[in-house]
């Protein structure tokens, strides 16, 4: 067993083993929209699940030299955002969207995606998307390095409105088909996993 002190190293090398280990990780495609209307979309692997009462999702976004990222920018402004789940037919358009562009110009402009009306926000929709959950930013808790600087902000999401493809949900269950939906998840560097071959554990009474 090797052991290693994160102290003792840097943060790419922090990053490195994070993401390396703590894989799969589900991906959240956000899209929120700046003061002047512009959408911003862009994809997060720091994602997953709070809680179900009230329905809370967290999404980490890192800053860049200091600096929040649009989409944290946005969703603070305007207490509101969209995320979307990553299929397998959507990933290459994901991808698009991680370009790095100012927050006047709409990484939408990049893809062959088209947009869908909100019911509950102001921000729209991935058509495309199979899975959208509409969100109020429920908290906002700025994560601080060693240093004392921000590194990360932590967006609280709550759901207030799902949106599922007809194909994916069982709308009188409530079960999702993760078959149907076939979720993409990110490892590391440049490499994405596909939701193959599930197995079942019985949980223990």
């Amino acid at each position: 067993m090797i052991t290693i002190d994160p102290q003792a190293i840097s943060n790419i090398q922090n990053y490195k083993l994070v993401t390396g280990a703590v894989i799969p990780r589900p991906i959240a495609w956000v899209s929120t929209l700046t003061d002047n209307g512009v959408l911003n979309i862009a994809p997060f692997s720091y994602f997953n699940i709070v809680a179900s009462d009230p329905p809370i999702v967290s999404v980490s976004v890192a800053r860049r030299e200091g600096q929040m990222k649009d989409t944290t920018r946005n969703a603070i402004a305007s207490g509101e955002l969209v995320i979307h789940i990553v299929s397998e037919h959507l990933t290459e358009e994901m991808n698009h969207t991680g370009a790095t562009l100012p927050p006047e110009q709409s990484e939408l402009e990049l893809t062959n995606l088209t947009t869908v009306p909100s019911d509950r926000v102001a921000v729209p929709g991935i058509r495309e998307a199979l899975v959208r959950f509409e969100c109020k930013l429920e908290q906002h808790i700025p994560i601080k390095n060693d240093a004392g600087d921000v590194s990360n902000d932590l967006l609280l999401a709550r759901i207030i409105c799902y949106h599922f493809d007809e194909k994916v949900v069982d709308a009188e269950k409530f079960y999702v088909h993760a078959n149907e939906l076939k979720p993409v998840a990110r490892i590391a560097g440049n490499e994405y996993a596909r939701l193959t071959d599930p197995f079942v554990v019985e949980r223990p009474l």
